[in-house]
């Protein structure tokens, strides 16, 4: 029997990577997911990842989430909110998404969805799978220093990347048969920062780009596309962004599932 044939008919798991501006590749990933006729049985994500899973797992197409990412920047997502943890707070991220997929809880969701975040109490990787979806995706969304962790049943927690930036362990222990990760910075090289948030973004991915090689091994298939040409915090750039992230998702997948 053909070996992609099989593949094809197997329940696929998609784990979602952070990067920032980045994530904008996401949207490019899914389109070719959906033109390829592949479904998705579980998905996880992590920072932006776990922006673009949420979305996709109550029940936004591509094109839905293209349309949201191009009105959305980081002035709408943040606000200035000083405290001893941070000088920013991710609150108006869970606004957002509560008002496009509603007050929802995990078990709502038509994709079974999967969220990373790292505690800060223990330094421990935290996997979230219940509880209010919009307030877990601020918590891994929450870059240490920039944004305030946010706190679930008395731990803080912050942006996943620390722990697991490719939630790939997440889909481990669902039912999926295929795991596919997407990792948005494997090709991408450091642009010069501009200002403190270009440093700040930098540093982080610098760091968490290294832990990243441990955890991808676990993976059937990866996704990388190429990057080196975007920035971080540019979030003007999402349209080209998903062409980038749509043209190495349909030669992966094809050449794996076709």
């Amino acid at each position: 029997m053909n070996l992609k044939w099989l593949r094809r008919n197997r329940k696929i798991g998609l784990a979602l990577g952070g990067g920032a501006a980045l994530g904008g590749a996401h949207i490019g990933v899914l389109r070719a997911f959906e033109e390829l006729g592949l479904r998705i049985s579980y998905i996880s994500g992590n920072s932006i990842g776990a922006v673009v899973a949420c979305l996709y797992a109550f029940g936004k197409s591509w094109q839905e989430i293209d349309d949201i990412a191009l009105d959305m920047n980081w002035l709408e997502v943040s606000n200035f909110s000083p405290s001893k943890y941070s000088l920013f707070s991710n609150r108006k991220l869970g606004e957002k998404l509560k008002e496009i997929i509603g007050d929802k809880d995990f078990d709502e969701a038509l994709i079974p969805l999967s969220i990373v975040a790292s505690n800060l109490n223990t330094g421990d990787k935290t996997i979230l799978k219940k509880g209010k979806v919009h307030v877990a995706v601020m918590a891994s969304s929450a870059i240490p220093g920039l944004f305030k962790p946010v706190e679930i049943e008395g731990a803080l927690l912050a942006d996943g990347g620390l722990v697991e930036n490719i939630p790939i362990s997440l889909l481990q222990d669902s039912r999926a048969d295929i795991i596919i990760g997407v990792n948005l910075n494997a090709r991408r090289s450091l642009r010069k920062p501009e200002n403190w948030f270009g440093v700040m973004v930098n540093s982080y991915y610098t760091l968490i780009d290294s832990l990243s090689k441990a955890y991808t091994t676990n993976a059937d298939l990866m996704i990388e596309p190429n990057l080196s040409d975007f920035s971080l915090i540019d979030t003007k750039k999402t349209k080209e962004l998903a062409e980038k992230g749509y043209e190495e998702a349909i030669k992966v997948l094809k050449e794996y599932f076709f």
